[in-house]
């Protein structure tokens, strides 16, 4: 059997060649980060290139079948396109002819979804058929590896092809990952000599998610793109003025803004570091959010419209009351923090009734743990088989960016029980059977943080509740009396930069202790009332404003809702010590008895 290439090769390419060799497969469906360039030789390769002339080198003869070609390209000294049928079913049959005459065939399909789509099969063309018909007869028949031919399907996920492909016993997917920290180490140093080993080490941790043709775009030189080196640093220099460390700072400044404009660079720089606290901070710090910056606008960019990144400005020191609340989650920071994957939970699900400020609270906690967010937006396509490749690749770039929490807000609309039924094909049961997939991978313990958060528990079906994908449920209540509500009045009014004087709080707990029922949203409207007023009267505020705007202001009412939602955190919660006075005493059956009865009552 001709072999394929004997020099070091990538994990998946070394995955290929081995299978290929076993006798396992001769057709390979390729799929993940095949859209990027591959460090060899002291550059970067494009990948279907790296492909025809270093894994398959060693085949005398390498084709490639795609559409912009009109026929088979041929790959050698003199590659050329031979248009040996007027169609690529035409083109492929005279293929077929040379492969049964010789040996030691390559043949790579790049845009393979365009050829072979995922589609009822009534639906494909006659080319589109044809071809899928010949690839499962070359792969059943033994013509392959009895002749030490290869054929390569490239694509970026594999809910692009026709689903036969990936049922055939002889042929065999190979996943291209995202690259890990020694690959983007390895091209961070070929790319940017003139940072120094720390910043390297640095740019490659912090730099996990983005392909490497992105991350080269972060830190080689360009200058026919944009500012050379030196220019950068002096740039850097006038802006930061006489900041502390201001060269040390412009040199990490210049390092990773390569390509960027004078407007893209000055905007990076007194965007991110215009405080005081920011101006005296560590250089380092400064540069990673440079990086941080430009890594979001790079991942934002390939994903389209379907993650958004969470960027909370406040930790858990800017949230009144929930006192329990705050140690669990500071305990489930600190476990992250040391890396210690076997104690880190797969999952949380934060229940409570609307507007009690679960996604505040949780926001706090990503920055307290030092954790990114990113939330699913909508990932949805009306054309068939794009909804689940455009979740393949957010879940890929979510994995590749850990450690990194996944945060799905109004769990119940996403996961719902009997979401989407057959109105959409089974295109809802798929995505969600894929996401709690993803979510009980125990791959993911301690790299990707499960965070779900509703009002309806009991609209989730049981099974994503479970532990292994939701370890840790914390419920979330309205305060219970008038202190915990002045806790929580005077963090609103600390974010907002107003304050009331240190010894108001014995007038302001009176005036907040018959607000039973006050959602914390309720407390921010008055509190933001109480400023108005005060600005209004030309006064600093006082506690007689808030007096005044809780008199004005009328609540929402729904009190048998939210006295529903309650009781449904009080039920899903998975420690006793979370909940409140009022309900840590009730029985299980009480608890039950309870929802029952207002359920009946709202008629749900």
């Amino acid at each position: 059997m001709t072999t394929l290439n004997s020099i070091a090769l990538p994990p998946w390419a070394d995955e290929l060649k081995r299978r290929y060799l076993a006798g396992e497969a001769g057709l390979f469906l390729v799929h993940g980060n095949v859209h990027d360039a591959i460090a060899h030789d002291g550059k970067l390769q494009p990948f279907v290139e790296f492909l025809h002339t270093v894994v398959l080198a060693a085949k005398p003869q390498r084709y490639e079948l795609a559409l912009r070609h009109a026929g088979l390209k041929q790959f050698g000294v003199n590659g050329k396109v031979l248009e040996l049928g007027e169609t690529l079913l035409e083109n492929i049959g005279h293929l077929e002819t040379r492969m049964r005459a010789g040996d030691g065939v390559a043949l790579v399909l790049p845009h393979a979804g365009d050829l072979v789509p995922n589609a009822e099969t009534t639906f494909l063309s006659t080319d589109e058929r044809g071809l899928l018909e010949i690839l499962h007869d070359w792969s059943l028949s033994g013509l392959l590896l009895q002749r030490n031919h290869i054929v390569v399907l490239i694509c970026a996920s594999l809910s692009e092809l026709h689903p036969s492909l990936n049922t055939n016993p002889r042929i065999a997917a190979i996943e291209v990952p995202f690259p890990d920290e020694a690959a983007r180490a390895r091209l961070v140093a070929q790319s940017a000599p003139h940072m120094s080993p720390e910043q390297q080490a640095l740019v490659a941790k912090h730099t996990a998610g983005l392909r490497l043709l992105e991350i080269d775009s972060i830190v080689a030189e360009q200058p026919a793109a944009g500012l050379s080196d030196e220019e950068r640093k002096a740039l850097a220099l006038q802006l930061l003025g006489d900041a502390p460390d201001a060269k040390q700072r412009a040199d990490m400044y210049a390092g990773v803004t390569a390509g960027k404009t004078r407007e893209e660079i000055a905007f990076l720089i007194l965007g991110r570091a215009s405080t005081p606290a920011e101006q005296k901070g560590d250089p380092i710090d400064a540069m990673l959010r440079i990086i941080g910056t430009r890594k979001r606008e790079i991942i934002q960019r390939s994903c389209g419209d379907l993650i958004e990144f969470l960027d909370p400005s406040y930790g858990l020191d800017a949230v009144g009351g929930y006192d329990q609340i705050k140690q669990e989650l500071m305990k489930i920071a600190a476990t992250i923090k040391t890396g210690d994957r076997r104690l880190a939970p797969m999952g949380l699900l934060a229940v409570g009734p609307m507007g009690v400020g679960k996604t505040f609270v949780i926001k706090a906690f990503l920055k307290e743990a030092g954790l990114p967010g990113v939330v699913l937006k909508n990932f949805r396509s009306k054309w068939v088989g794009s909804t689940e490749s455009n979740l393949e690749r957010v879940l890929k770039i979510i994995r590749a960016m850990s450690p990194i929490a996944l945060v799905i807000d109004e769990g119940d609309r996403s996961f719902g029980s009997g979401e989407g039924g057959d109105t959409d094909g089974g295109t809802s049961s798929r995505v969600i059977a894929r996401i709690k997939d993803f979510m009980s991978d125990t791959d993911n313990r301690g790299h990707v943080l499960t965070i779900l958060m509703t009002n309806r528990p009991d609209k989730l079906d049981v099974d994503i509740k479970r532990p292994g994908r939701l370890d840790r449920k914390i419920p979330f209540f309205y305060a219970d009396n008038g202190a915990d509500r002045m806790h929580v009045v005077r963090a609103i009014l600390k974010r907002g930069g107003a304050a009331l004087p240190a010894d108001a709080d014995a007038a302001l707990t009176e005036a907040l202790d018959a607000l039973d029922g006050y959602s914390n949203a309720d407390l921010e409207a008055i509190a933001l009332l109480a400023l108005d007023l005060a600005r209004e009267a030309g006064a600093a505020l006082a506690v007689a404003h808030l007096q005044q705007a809780i008199a004005d202001f009328i609540p929402p009412q729904h009190t048998d809702t939210i006295q529903l939602m309650e009781l449904l955190a009080v039920q899903e919660s998975s420690r006793r010590s979370l909940l409140p006075e009022r309900f840590a005493k009730l029985a299980p059956s009480e608890v039950s008895q309870l929802i029952a009865e207002l359920k009946r009552r709202l008629r749900l």
